[in-house]
């Protein structure tokens, strides 16, 4: 009877959580990092499967208000010294700001252009900015679950805010131990599967989890972009001198 009793606990644990609350908990499991300092690849994968590899360097601040960053490509020659910068916004669009060295001049990058691609990847502009619960609306009810690769997780669900959004609709799949995201299936504005990610490799850095590795796949034009943290640091002492606009030009 008490084996019983548990597993019937461990069944309702599992499925008693709205969408809602799936969400604050999967942004709560990666917070308190502080700042982070990286170093990132990106692997572009066209449909013939031909690779072109980028390297760059990432610096990361938390916020209240919403978190700040700031990537720097470092090769090969054609983007080294390409510069991003994105401030994260609760309760309005994010700014963000692009700097080509080639025409030394900093590009903002409009809302409404926000679900372009960044840099020729299959990552938009949109999906560089950090996850905040408060920009998107979600289904009533309880969360059901499904499994993936034989575990089982919960199955979330989110419908951005923003106006300017090339997304209508996220599906998530999401450990119901550690609350990590594991994939991400994004719906375009005609409500058809767009794209998906595959998250894999986290590792813990000072108790704080951290992603080690996104597979971003476009099942509607074949290609792939794979982006992998190496050598991340958190709780570095950033602060917010390191991510002004002025930094971009440096």
């Amino acid at each position: 009877m008490r084996i019983f009793v548990a597993v019937m606990l461990m069944v309702v644990s599992v499925y008693a959580i709205s969408y809602k609350e799936l969400a604050q908990k999967s942004d709560d499991a990666t917070a308190g990092f502080d700042d982070a300092q990286s170093q990132m690849s990106m692997t572009l994968i066209n449909a013939s499967g031909q690779q072109r590899e980028r390297l760059m360097a990432m610096k990361v601040l938390e916020g209240e208000e919403g978190d700040k960053s700031l990537m720097e490509f470092l090769s090969p020659a054609d983007v080294k010294g390409t510069k991003f910068l994105n401030y994260e916004h609760i309760n309005k669009e994010d700014d963000q700001w692009l700097y080509l060295p080639a025409l030394k001049r900093v590009k903002r990058i409009a809302s409404k252009n926000k679900s372009g691609a960044f840099m020729g990847s299959e990552f938009s502009y949109e999906d560089l900015s950090a996850f905040n619960v408060d920009k998107y609306r979600y289904p009533e009810g309880e969360v059901p679950t499904g499994t993936l690769n034989g575990k089982t997780v919960y199955l979330g669900e989110s419908i951005p805010v923003s106006k300017y959004s090339g997304y209508t609709k996220l599906k998530t799949w999401i450990d119901p131990k550690t609350f990590l995201i594991l994939k991400i299936e994004y719906y375009d504005r005609k409500k058809e599967l767009l794209k998906r990610a595959v998250f894999e490799d986290y590792k813990q850095i000072k108790g704080i989890w951290r992603m080690g590795k996104i597979t971003m796949s476009n099942v509607q034009n074949d290609k792939k972009t794979v982006l992998v943290w190496n050598k991340e640091r958190i709780k570095t002492g950033l602060s917010e001198k390191d991510f002004q606009k002025r930094m971009l030009k440096r």
